[in-house]
């Protein structure tokens, strides 16, 4: 079956789970205005068309709205990818840091459905999905700066879909494992069950196509941290952190 959007929004388009879902919703028809920061990374595709934007410059991403709706029709899709990550070091704790992750992966979503919601709520119509992690489930260590972004992104998720479902508007929220992305690279620590960017994105758009609220993967990955999220968090904290190691 042929996917239910004419036209999707992908943010944080030109690398990782964003650029491969670019590429595969490109390849089964849907025409996709992809962003990012960097152009020349975009993936290139006939169905994909090139919209450069800044997720944390609000009157940016108003102007790229319109222009997208302008060539290429109304979008039915929004997925927010764009993310940023540093690992945390308790040593150099920078403040800078946990202000300019939390402009991109919390503030700047909320940007982007800020231009995008009006314009779903008079079609009473379209999808927002936005890719969190696994890591918003729980504190876990090296993750301070990205995590709590990640974790907001999963309550504001859950919020809108209870709050939107009156106008029409479903809402959808990601959260991958590790997945090889140059965010990854850098971590010089054990990453259980990573998986390539074209899986991720073969099962977020399964997911999307399915209608699901939480799209997570992979699944060994998913029940061992919605486990722990069962114990007693002294209990929790503790094997988490003989876990990691």
């Amino acid at each position: 079956m042929a996917l239910p959007w004419k036209v999707a929004w992908i943010t944080g388009a030109s690398t990782g789970i964003g650029a491969a879902v670019a590429l595969q919703m490109a390849e089964q028809g849907v025409k996709v205005a992809a962003s990012a920061r960097h152009l020349p990374s975009l993936p290139q595709h006939p169905n994909i068309f090139h919209f450069p934007l800044d997720v944390t410059d609000n009157a940016a991403i108003a102007v790229c709205v319109e222009n997208i709706e302008n060539q290429l029709g109304p979008i039915d899709l929004g997925l927010f990818a764009a993310g940023a990550y540093r690992a945390f070091n308790p040593e150099d704790f920078d403040m800078a840091t946990f202000r300019r992750i939390n402009e991109v992966n919390y503030l700047g979503p909320i940007q982007c459905l800020n231009a995008l919601l009006p314009r779903f709520k008079v079609r009473k119509a379209g999808r927002v999905a936005f890719v969190a992690s696994v890591a918003g489930y729980q504190g876990l260590p090296k993750a301070a700066y990205y995590g709590p972004t990640k974790a907001a992104l999963i309550n504001l998720a859950e919020a809108l879909w209870m709050e939107l479902r009156p106008f029409g508007i479903d809402v959808s929220v990601v959260n991958p494992g590790f997945v090889e992305t140059p965010m990854t690279a850098g971590n010089d620590f054990p990453m259980p069950f990573l998986m390539n960017p074209e899986k991720a994105a073969a099962l977020t758009i399964k997911g999307l196509k399915a209608g699901r609220f939480e799209i997570a993967y992979p699944l060994p990955f998913v029940l061992i941290l919605k486990l722990l999220q069962k114990l007693p968090v002294g209990l929790k904290l503790r094997l988490l952190q003989r876990m990691t190691a």
